[in-house]
């Protein structure tokens, strides 16, 4: 830790490292995250009724933000690999707005959290979608990536 700052993921010297974590007691760990994607009329009626061009488009972004919590620790430089026991992504379609909302639910027992994991899953589940849905309308916004709630570890629950 960096004692001018109190950061872990720094040394004396203030040089990035990867927090030791081989003293933490393994605790059962939940993350959940959220976050939305608003894209026009068409796009919303191409994903309800399943006629996007590329397929399945809710299917197939449940399957890349489930594969985004397995290889978090490949694309966040400092976080530990986790091997984990649950990850379940979720999708509401938002009429009233245009948009559907993605929720990542990742566990695992360890000791490290998985928030990173969580909000990993739903970044990349919603921009799935934008892939998948791109050849309509390319104005698509990705919005509002935020954590819910976290369970287990030294610092307890938290809820948004």
């Amino acid at each position: 830790m960096d004692p001018r700052t109190g950061l872990t993921h720094f040394d004396e010297e203030g040089q990035a490292i990867m927090v030791d974590v081989s003293g933490k007691q393994e605790t059962s760990r939940t993350a959940i995250a959220t976050g939305r994607i608003k894209v026009n009329q068409a796009v919303y009626d191409a994903i309800e009724q399943g006629t996007a061009k590329k397929g399945d488009v809710l299917g197939v972004a449940r399957v890349a933000g489930i594969m985004a919590a397995k290889s978090t620790s490949s694309v966040i430089p400092l976080c530990h690999p986790l091997p984990i026991a649950k990850c379940s992504v979720d999708f509401t379609m938002l009429p009233g707005e245009c948009a559907v909302e993605a929720k990542a639910t990742v566990k695992v027992t360890g000791q490290t959290g998985v928030e990173m994991e969580a909000l990993h899953s739903v970044s990349v589940a919603l921009l799935t979608i934008y892939d998948m849905c791109k050849a309509i309308d390319k104005r698509m916004e990705i919005q509002y990536i935020h954590l819910d709630k976290k369970t287990g570890g030294k610092s307890g629950e938290f809820i948004r």
